[in-house]
């Protein structure tokens, strides 16, 4: 069934323990850095297995705009670059286009026009674009809608940012910095830096592509250099996978999950130690990830530092609300500014839900408590969405407002539920 978003989705709660084995669509974080390295490389590549969402879409949409040619054969996408040109892009809502594509735009001949969905529009952006203006890129506006007037070339050299608010500002550097002319030097000013995982996926992808990175605490440096073309096999989407796995923590079920690599950059791999923390069995056997949760009512808090991994927030918060023990999730203050303030999102929708959830200021407080149907609002975010199917689980009543946001980074994730869940609803 398809779903708009208008629509309430009645969340499924069931009464048996969840058990289900599940393969998860690619990862979107290393799908849309391939795509931009693809993009700016010397030669054709080919990405096996790349997940195909809204924000992925995204992506190809905006490199197609700048003359990037994209074909698809199956599961597989033939990428070749080609000369730059100007055009209009469409950011949607995600941040990997709206801050990692303006670099790309700079080399372009002509002038692109980025703008995105009304939220994109209040999203921070002046770090990246104040960046590319002192590395010698001609850009108008501070956030959305902007203009990059493209000469086909820029200086590059060393450049100072404060990239607290996201890693996406080193990130979108990062990988076009080897096209600048002299290259380019990135140092870190501010007191911290979240989600460090997605950069260090960003170096580890720019040395597979053949560029020299070199990185010291809060510097990164990239000489001018050749991007090349390679293949690419894209891991599964590792934090699309902990909805699942959080059926089974919450229902004393077992979720497997297939292809789990044993050895990755992305942070929803920390997701297993999370679960064991909260006292689920955690198995990973060859490629297979195995989650056993404990006895329903047996799940524990935990007091956790979330600055790396902020992007499993939803998902722990809703894991907090149905533990035995309070849970404190810190060092989160950047989720402010996700595609919704994610903070204060989760603290609004737990307690309309009956639940006792504190919003700190840099982070979350939650006491769990009985919780009853309502109305689980998503704010057009993917990852509130799955919170509330979470919570529903055990929780008869609760319908997600707008569950086509999924479609963000997991398409039709309500028919993987239905199948994950058996169709055994209470």
């Amino acid at each position: 069934m398809m779903y708009d978003m208008t629509d309430l989705w009645p969340a499924p709660s069931i009464a048996d323990p969840v058990r289900a084995t599940l393969a998860l669509p690619g990862s979107k974080s290393m799908t849309n850095r391939a795509y931009v390295l693809a993009a700016l490389a010397s030669g054709p590549s080919t990405l096996v297995g790349p997940l195909r969402s809204r924000d992925t879409d995204l992506m190809e949409a905006a490199l197609a705009a700048l003359g990037v040619q994209f074909t698809h054969d199956g599961d597989t996408v033939h990428v070749q670059p080609a000369p730059l040109r100007g055009g209009n892009i469409d950011c949607g809502l995600a941040g990997t286009v709206m801050r990692f594509v303006p670099p790309v735009a700079a080399f372009a001949h002509g002038t692109t026009r980025f703008d995105g969905d009304p939220h994109a529009r209040t999203r921070p952006m002046d770090t990246i674009l104040d960046a590319l203006r002192q590395l010698g890129a001609d850009i108008d506006g501070e956030r959305l809608p902007f203009t990059v007037h493209g000469t086909g070339s820029v200086a590059g050299g060393d450049v100072s940012i404060d990239a607290s608010g996201s890693s996406q500002f080193v990130s979108g550097l990062l990988l076009a910095a080897a096209r600048f002319e002299q290259g380019v030097t990135i140092t870190h000013t501010g007191d911290s830096l979240p989600s460090m995982p997605h950069i260090d996926m960003t170096v580890a992808m720019l040395r597979e592509a053949g560029v020299e990175t070199q990185c010291e605490d809060a510097t990164w440096h990239v000489a001018p250099q050749e991007i090349r073309g390679r293949r690419w096999e894209i891991e599964p989407d590792l934090s699309n996978a902990t909805p699942f796995l959080a059926a089974a923590a919450i229902t004393g079920g077992e979720v497997r999950i297939e292809h789990w690599p044993t050895q990755t950059t992305q942070a929803g791999d920390v997701i297993r130690d999370i679960l064991a923390q909260m006292g689920c069995e955690v198995e990973l056997s060859g490629n297979s990830l195995r989650v056993q949760g404990p006895t329903p009512g047996a799940l524990q808090g935990i007091s956790l530092d979330m600055g790396d991994i902020g992007e499993l927030t939803p998902t722990v918060a809703a894991l907090a609300t149905q533990a035995a023990t309070p849970s404190e999730l810190t060092g989160i203050a950047h989720l402010r500014g996700h595609e919704t303030d994610r903070l204060a999102a989760l603290t609004t929708e737990i307690n309309r839900l009956g639940g006792a959830c504190e919003e700190l200021d840099d982070g979350l407080r939650i006491r769990p408590q009985p919780l009853h149907g309502g109305t689980w609002h998503s704010y057009d975010d993917h990852r509130m969405a799955t919170a509330g199917a979470i919570i529903g689980l055990t929780t008869p009543g609760v319908q997600v407002e707008n569950i086509a946001t999924t479609a963000k980074t997991l398409p039709d994730f309500p028919a993987m539920w239905h199948t994950a869940l058996q169709h055994e609803e209470a």
